[in-house]
């Protein structure tokens, strides 16, 4: 490639893109003749990266000019194996040094390895890209290792795929200094290994924590009464390894300031530790309405604590017009203080239609479209209250 080429790349590049001033030192020398090195120019048309990214890369980056087939054997692999040029502009931006490795001693096992256990062509291709440490790591004392020790602990080997898909870095972790312990001593408490699994599959940092918290962690559950053997147990382990100390105990206070006691919240976590894992704004915007607005007590939450992670404004607010409007064409008893209602925030959404909407159309015509209506606004607007004109129903 000529110079008057790089020149005219360049130049288009920094005209679409006047911002980047920082090239302005890279444009004026190969403007005075000194072409673009063979790394920067290898990795933009081999590897299909931007002109910016290639020049970022090239600072902490060289390839040896002697060795375009070594690179050139690597992209060739990735490319046999389901790799897309964007796959691998992607994986060569993150992990440039992917180029380095050698492809048939080193990636190539690797590769037919994860294909062996029993990943596809596209899902080692997302894998790697998500986490292109993969490369790095040994096949014989990290990756094999790491994939023994889930499938010890997880149920079958579709999990295992699903936990790594959903967390790519479990299998670059020594797993048997850290998540190993941690497992040995659930099963120690009497966790069963349907939990265990769980937490690996979901939630998998919780089992990389330094044992003496979980330790501290598991003992705080255990005083709240929840046995070991239900799943609700794994859930508060997972919800408390989440917080500190001090947002646990704010979180109580919030409660507390809707004139609950600390017993009534630990019922609520009880039945359904996530409920305590919802934000605190969330938490007092829920509460404020159902107490407020739908003058619930506390013994509604406390029976059926799903209500308080439901969305505000996308299910409580617009499910709670289309019961006022029922209410005020008198097609339904009084909602507020009604704690039956409740339930119907649980509904999953045809159930609530067939049952709330679509039966009174008859009398209700443009219920639908009212519910539609508010459920649009909530998901945008979520300051203040929201009122229904046609039917001149506040909520």
């Amino acid at each position: 490639m000529s110079q008057i080429f790089y020149k005219r790349l360049l130049y288009v590049h920094l005209v679409q893109n006047p911002s980047l001033k920082s090239f302005s030192t890279t444009v004026a020398t190969v403007c005075r003749g000194q072409p673009l090195s063979f790394t920067v120019q290898y990795l933009i048309n081999s590897c299909g990266l931007s002109l910016e990214t290639a020049l970022s890369t090239s600072k902490q980056f060289q390839l040896d000019e002697s060795k375009p087939d070594r690179y050139d054997s690597v992209l060739t692999l990735l490319k046999t194996h389901g790799f897309s040029k964007t796959h691998i502009a992607e994986l060569i931006k993150k992990h440039p040094s992917v180029l380095l490795i050698n492809a048939d001693k080193i990636l190539k096992p690797k590769m037919e390895f994860l294909l062996g256990f029993g990943f596809s062509d596209s899902a080692v291709s997302d894998l790697v890209i998500s986490n292109p440490s993969i490369f790095d790591r040994s096949l014989k004392s990290r990756l094999k290792p790491s994939l023994d020790i889930l499938m010890k602990h997880v149920q079958s080997k579709e999990e295992v795929l699903k936990a790594i898909k959903r967390s790519s870095w479990l299998i670059t972790f020594n797993l048997s200094q850290t998540l190993q312990p941690n497992v040995e001593l659930l099963i120690k408490e009497g966790v069963p290994i349907s939990g265990i699994s769980k937490l690996i599959v979901h939630q998998p940092r919780v089992l990389l924590q330094k044992t003496d918290r979980l330790v501290s962690t598991i003992e705080t559950v255990k005083k709240l009464d929840i046995r070991p053997t239900i799943t609700t147990f794994v859930y508060a382990i997972h919800v408390l390894s989440s917080m500190s100390e001090l947002t646990w105990n704010r979180k109580i206070e919030l409660f507390k300031g809707f004139g609950w006691s600390e017993e009534e919240v630990m019922l609520v976590f009880r039945r359904d530790p996530y409920c305590l894992a919802c934000s605190e704004g969330k938490v007092k915007k829920v509460m404020e309405f159902l107490m407020g607005t739908m003058k619930l007590h506390p013994s509604v939450m406390i029976s059926n604590p799903k209500v308080l992670k439901h969305g505000l404004e996308t299910r409580i607010r617009p499910r709670y017009m289309v019961l006022k409007v029922l209410e005020l064409e008198k097609l339904i008893e009084g909602i507020d203080g009604n704690k039956k209602f409740s339930r119907v925030f649980g509904l999953a959404e045809e159930t609530f239609l067939v049952d709330y909407v679509l039966k009174y159309l008859g009398k209700v015509p443009n219920l639908m479209d009212l519910y539609c209506a508010s459920v649009a606004a909530n998901s945008v607007d979520t300051n203040g209250p929201k009122r229904i004109v046609s039917h001149k129903v506040s909520y």
